[in-house]
């Protein structure tokens, strides 16, 4: 081989290792900057922007013994704490007040909220997200895990904190039930984006229908949504319960309505109000307290559980076929778990059957109670102080029985659907996840230490803020997830 082509072999690639280099420096390592900035960029602008509120008050901050927000309840003959009395021991009065004080907030909240509140039209535009299609993961099957930054609203932030989950305002001395937030095996579940929520219902209306654990659901949900915007009353009867009521947000043109039911079905209370009185459950109607209604909304949350297990006459086709804890002698003695199936059964079959609905309806599965050292009339309570790991407990008894039934409902709810085209049926499975919370009860901080209540140490309903505003974590995130 010539010399000079010998030289060409050699000279040549030191040339392109020399100008590779600042070709990149010239062309390409612009255009890679421009493309990753205008990426960190879009991650950093749909982050929240949220940041921790103060700590909650208690007691001890008012003399007067009463919340800033919400006036002390007194005694009442009326008890809807009594769906939380699922077993049929017998009490001898029924004098819990679970009535609803103080729903409008008060004028010097308004400051707070505003504060709260800044900048709204700047995080509206940030947050207008469309629904989006993700990876299929189980958000309900995971750990909690901690999270330094909750709460995100206080009882002095939220004027719809009821009394008896109000848990700092009767002194509940630790915090750290607070501290954490649910993470699923699989993936990430975003926290609660209050601006992104009300974008994705701007224009629409939810219905929240069962017991006193879905007001608790329904309490959670404005105290989130009040860092973007307090809704108006727009009920259509007053009502001071919290039972059926209606809020609009007037921003978004969205509407929250709850409609309070014990058993979902049609029921009658047979006898003397009380935790030991019985109802008259017609297992083939739905109650028309929300079947005649729910048609005109767009999501629909049913939830309920605890009112079947307490003493029941159970009809059919206005046909007495059993009783539940009645032992009368040629009346058929059936175990709760028969009504509830026929009940859950009623529900969905009218929904389905409802010609005008078209909308998405979620079935929220039931948390499980957590007395400890006895039951709740026995001096039952719950003070553990953090959640439990998912190896450390499980779900059986009747917890498990229900829960089966929910979702033996659900799937045959599923199929039948098919008669209501456009109908949606979604599952929110929180059953599993608050069986790890036995420390977010109110216990005995849901009442003044004086009161004599039916449910001194309450292991049924949660503190707010608390477990249950993860359900809201659930909810925006099947909100945006399109099936």
């Amino acid at each position: 081989m010539e010399l000079p082509q010998r030289i060409g072999i050699v000279i040549f690639p030191l040339i392109l290792l020399t100008i590779a280099p600042i070709l990149y420096l010239l062309i390409g390592y612009p255009l890679y900057y421009s493309s990753s900035s205008s990426s960190l960029y879009k991650r950093l602008t749909t982050s929240s922007s949220e940041k921790p509120l103060p700590l909650l008050s208690s007691t001890s901050n008012h003399s007067s013994g009463s919340s800033p927000i919400l006036s002390s309840s007194s005694s009442s003959d009326y008890s809807d704490h009594d769906e939380t009395l699922f077993l049929q021991q017998s009490v001898d009065d029924n004098d819990y007040d679970d009535t609803f004080h103080g729903l409008k907030p008060p004028p010097s909240l308004h400051n707070d909220i505003s504060i709260l509140s800044s900048n709204v039209d700047h995080q509206e535009k940030k947050h207008r997200r469309k629904r989006r299609k993700t990876k299929e993961c189980d958000l309900f099957t995971g750990e909690w895990v901690p999270n330094p930054e909750a709460p995100y609203y206080t009882n002095t932030t939220c004027w719809a904190i009821h009394e008896h989950q109000n848990c700092m305002k009767y002194g509940r001395p630790d915090l750290g039930f607070l501290k954490w937030r649910w993470k699923p095996k699989e993936c990430d579940l975003p926290l609660f984006d209050p601006y992104e929520f009300l974008e994705i219902v701007r224009g629409k209306s939810m219905a929240f229908v069962g017991d006193s654990v879905n007001r608790n659901h329904v309490q959670s949900l404005i105290c989130l949504l009040s860092r973007v915007e307090e809704p108006e009353d727009d009920s259509r009867q007053q009502d001071f319960d919290f039972n059926f009521q209606r809020w609009k947000y007037k921003t978004y043109n969205f509407t929250i309505a709850t409609f309070w039911t014990t058993h979902l079905v049609r029921s009658e209370e047979n006898g003397p109000a009380g935790p030991n009185s019985f109802y008259n459950l017609y297992l083939d109607e739905p109650d028309p307290s929300w079947a005649s209604q729910v048609a005109e909304f767009d999501y629909i949350i049913i939830s309920s559980g605890q009112w079947f297990f307490r003493p029941l006459f159970l009809y059919d086709k206005q046909k007495m076929i059993g009783c539940l804890y009645c032992y009368i002698p040629g009346v058929r003695n059936v175990g709760a778990h028969f009504a509830y199936r026929r009940a859950l059964r009623t529900t969905f079959k009218t929904i389905i059957g409802l010609d005008d609905f078209k909308g998405e309806v979620f079935l929220r599965t039931f948390a499980p109670s957590h007395f400890d050292n006895g039951e709740w009339d026995k001096g039952g309570n719950c003070l553990k102080t953090q959640p439990f790991r998912s190896n450390e407990t499980e779900l059986e008894g009747m917890n498990l029985e229900t829960h089966t039934i929910q979702l033996d409902e659900f799937r045959i709810a599923k199929r039948d659907r098919n008669k209501n085209i456009g109908l949606n049926l979604r599952l929110l499975d929180v059953t599993q996840m608050m069986l790890l919370r036995p420390d977010g009860h109110p216990s005995r901080f849901g009442h003044k230490p004086e009161d004599k209540v039916i449910l001194y140490n309450d292991c049924v309903h949660w503190c707010l803020p608390g477990p249950i505003d993860s359900w809201n974590d659930f909810l925006l995130e099947m909100l945006k997830i399109d099936i």
